[in-house]
């Protein structure tokens, strides 16, 4: 008679979430929301730092990968330029070795001011998507449009985690105003 031999596997939940973890970021769909969700989790760092909760990540379009994040931080560095925008397209920049940055698409909390969306239309990013308009400063729509003012083939996607951004920036501005 041939027995069988019963092994007693154990596996802690420490191993099960990694185990998770690992599927659920293969299987994942990096979607807008996907990204802009990355966004507001460089907006939050933003609004621990005591900056205006802006944050962005800049996305290669063909495989997804996330090239370049930031936040506000022109409060740290005492410099009017600290936008997340501008921040992330130099990060990009440097790494690439390249100022363009084509096939790309980047995902921003808040509307880019006017600054930073000339600096977005000057590095030719194809896309970029954003949260909520800026009536005050916005370059793409709130205050004006610069795609309409300069030759543009920039797509704008905007409304993704509206509420989520309204209410932390509301947050912020209250605090600021006590």
């Amino acid at each position: 008679m041939i027995g069988r031999i019963v092994k007693k596997i154990t596996i802690s939940k420490e191993q099960i979430a990694y185990q998770h973890k690992r599927y659920y970021n293969k299987t994942m769909i990096k979607n807008d929301e996907y990204f802009m969700k990355e966004a507001f989790k460089e907006a939050k760092k933003a609004y621990k730092k005591g900056e205006v909760p802006i944050g962005c990540v800049l996305v290669n379009n063909e495989n997804k990968e996330i090239l370049a994040r930031a936040h506000n931080l022109r409060e740290e560095k005492h410099d009017i330029s600290a936008h997340a925008e501008i921040i992330a397209l130099k990060k990009a920049g440097q790494k690439s070795l390249n100022w363009r940055s084509e096939n790309t698409t980047l995902y921003v909390t808040v509307e880019p001011c006017v600054m930073c969306a000339g600096a977005i239309l000057q590095s030719r990013i194809s896309r970029i998507v954003f949260g909520i308009y800026e009536p005050a400063t916005g370059g793409f729509g709130g205050k004006i449009d610069l795609t309409k003012e300069f030759k543009s083939n920039l797509t704008i996607t905007s409304g993704i985690l509206k509420d989520k951004i309204q209410e932390l920036m509301k947050e912020f501005f209250e605090e600021r105003r006590q």
